[in-house]
């Protein structure tokens, strides 16, 4: 868990040494981060956000021989795979993933539970708020597809968030990544990034909570 820590903290070297060492390879590493994340239920706690912000910034510098509009595509189609792959899984094994012996452990019930709490108070909007929000944008596919909400009108929802979440995490990062005090401070822009992108999962439990206690 410390190894993962330090990789979303200081996201932008390690980016760097992937580069170095990978040349042209670290698109389809990216991808696979991204396609993961979200396509393999069981991977919730991989960076999201962050990296999109990351490999954005890199591509704005001419340095790195890094293509923006490549990344925005490959993010595109592997956070949109991703989410369908996700669904499937919820459509076929929703049941027993979250019950089997060694699967269930990626899985955290309360996690779950808030999945479900949040995709019952917002419905189909719950698809593209919770592409915004860490864990929860991957297991609202996976609570969606147990819910019997129809794939047709999910992907509909998915589209519209995944095009808003790649161009408001690639476009801050392309423009704004390379600013000197941004590059200077990127650890904490980073934790800024995870923050903000929290904020509403909070202002839900708080309001549970509030509400739980009247």
């Amino acid at each position: 868990m410390s190894t993962l820590i330090d990789f979303i903290l200081h996201i932008d070297d390690h980016l760097i040494n992937i580069v170095n060492t990978f040349g042209d390879s670290t698109y389809l590493i990216l991808f696979a981060v991204i396609f993961i994340e979200t396509g393999a239920v069981i991977f919730p706690f991989l960076p999201g956000d962050s990296l999109l912000f990351a490999a954005a910034a890199l591509s704005a510098n001419v340095s790195y021989g890094l293509n923006i509009v490549l990344f925005i595509a490959i993010f595109l189609v592997a956070s949109i795979g991703g989410d369908s792959l996700n669904f499937f899984f919820g459509n076929k094994f929703g049941e027993i993933i979250p019950r089997h012996h060694i699967l269930g452990k990626f899985i955290k019930e309360k996690d779950l539970a808030k999945a479900r709490e949040f995709f019952d108070k917002y419905g189909a909007m719950a698809i593209f708020f919770g592409r915004f929000i860490p864990i929860i944008r991957t297991l609202i596919p996976f609570v969606a597809a147990t819910s019997d909400f129809p794939y047709k009108r999910f992907i509909k929802y998915n589209l519209i968030a995944c095009i808003s979440w790649v161009a408001i995490c690639c476009g801050a990062g392309y423009y704004f990544g390379n600013i000197p005090i941004v590059k200077e401070n990127f650890s904490m822009v980073i934790i800024g990034i995870v923050g903000i992108s929290l904020i509403p999962a909070v202002i839900g439990y708080v309001k549970t909570k509030f509400a739980s206690s009247k």
